[in-house]
């Protein structure tokens, strides 16, 4: 028999891949055949960053570099630099989880909001390197102002839907165990 504790990990760790999976299935659908559309907020990338930021136990580095890579693999991606970049960025949050449980959200939201645009400008940076055709700066802009705009309902919608929230100083877990 699973305790509990291991059950709503596996539970949130399923979950997590699970809306991976069909975000990833949803962005490969032909809805819209017109071309120069502005581009959506990557909802991936939102998700993952809201839950670290809340209970990072509930996914591991494998789960974001499996989700990751199969995004670069499928929509044609240099292969393992936004994963890379991506899992940089959740062990930094990762690290720092307890000093920022008690954070408020406008400060969270603007965390978030430099972290976007340091990885942005990481990718950037590393595909100006090695001189690979990169997409409009401006594009590159406006998905990551998406992205952020989208935060605060990816956030609304862990908690409401899923459940997910912080936990609070001094919570500890069923073997008294804090977390």
């Amino acid at each position: 028999m699973i305790d509990p504790l291991t059950r709503r990990r596996l539970g949130y760790r399923t979950l997590f891949i699970g809306i991976g999976f069909a975000l990833i299935f949803v962005r490969l659908l032909p809805l819209s055949h017109t071309p120069g559309a502005l581009p959506g907020p990557d909802l991936m990338l939102a998700l993952t960053l809201a839950w670290v930021l809340r209970r990072p136990e509930y996914v591991p580095a494998l789960l974001i570099v499996i989700v990751f890579l199969l995004e670069d693999i499928l929509f044609w991606r240099p292969i393992g630099l936004w994963t890379l970049i991506v899992l940089g960025a959740t062990e930094f949050l990762r690290a720092r989880e307890t000093a920022l449980r008690d954070l408020p959200f406008a400060l969270e939201w603007a965390l978030v909001a430099v972290l976007l645009v340091v990885m942005m400008s990481l990718k950037r940076f590393m595909l100006m390197i090695v001189m690979v055709d990169q997409p409009a700066l401006g594009l590159e802009l406006f998905r990551m102002l998406m992205t952020l705009a989208a935060y605060p309902v990816v956030v609304m919608v862990s908690r409401v839907a899923f459940g997910l929230r912080r936990a609070a100083p001094g919570e500890v877990d069923a073997f008294g165990h804090r977390l």
